[in-house]
């Protein structure tokens, strides 16, 4: 469990674990599962997906399932230098926004 957690922010962690802490108060009963889902700032039905996913995958279950997939809206770092480097060295006396305007206006197929 210990190399799991390595890969996660402190906070993503401490989240998972007070959230393991309220799931096995309220398995023991000594909470009942809305005021679990209250402590946890959740809907009752959020809880009852959390207790079903650390049921069947135990503590790895509570864990960011998203974490270490890349994005697939994610620019090539070529294209990004390439945009960087224009800026920088072309268009240096432009800000963001018209850099931005400017750049697209000149994209070929695009009508006024």
């Amino acid at each position: 469990m210990r190399e799991s957690m390595e890969i996660y922010p402190r906070t993503a962690a401490e989240r998972a674990m007070k959230l393991q802490e309220v799931l096995l108060r309220a398995t023991s009963g000594k909470i009942k599962w809305w005021q679990g889902a209250e402590l946890m700032g959740i809907s009752e039905r959020q809880m009852r997906r959390w207790r079903k996913r650390y049921e069947e995958q135990g503590y790895k279950g509570l864990l960011d399932r998203r974490r270490g997939t890349p994005s697939h809206r994610r620019v090539a770092k070529a294209q990004a230098e390439e945009v960087l480097s224009l800026y920088r060295d072309r268009y240096f006396d432009l800000n963001v926004r018209h850099f931005h305007e400017n750049r697209t206006l000149s994209q070929p197929g695009h009508a006024d």
